[in-house]
């Protein structure tokens, strides 16, 4: 659990701006009698994608007339939502990226 818990504060300190130490060297430390020393290895972009893509639930309002043409063509509102938020702010691929709009 080491692991996760790392990379969890590693990417807690990039989202506060603040920076990353460098990583202790095992030998210049002080090892005290009958403990150990253990490489954590952890990497932030898998947290950033966790976190990033976690579903947010969100609601809406819309006329009732609106709503029964919709749930009577069986739309999936979640995935037109994201594809219609997706297209209105210009961004083309997974890591968000904007192109710019056409005047």
């Amino acid at each position: 659990m080491a692991k996760e818990a790392l990379a969890g504060f590693l990417y807690g300190m990039e989202e506060d701006g603040e920076s990353i130490p460098v990583p202790s060297d095992p030998g210049k430390m002080e090892i005290p009698p009958g403990t150990f020393v253990a490489l954590v290895e952890a990497w932030t972009d898998i947290v950033r994608d966790e976190i990033e893509n976690k579903a947010i639930k969100k609601t809406l309002t819309i006329p009732k007339w609106l709503n029964d043409i919709d749930e009577r063509e069986k739309v999936n509102f979640s995935h037109l939502l994201q594809t219609s938020l997706k297209q209105y702010l210009g961004i083309h691929d997974y890591h968000h990226r904007r192109i710019k709009k056409q005047p």
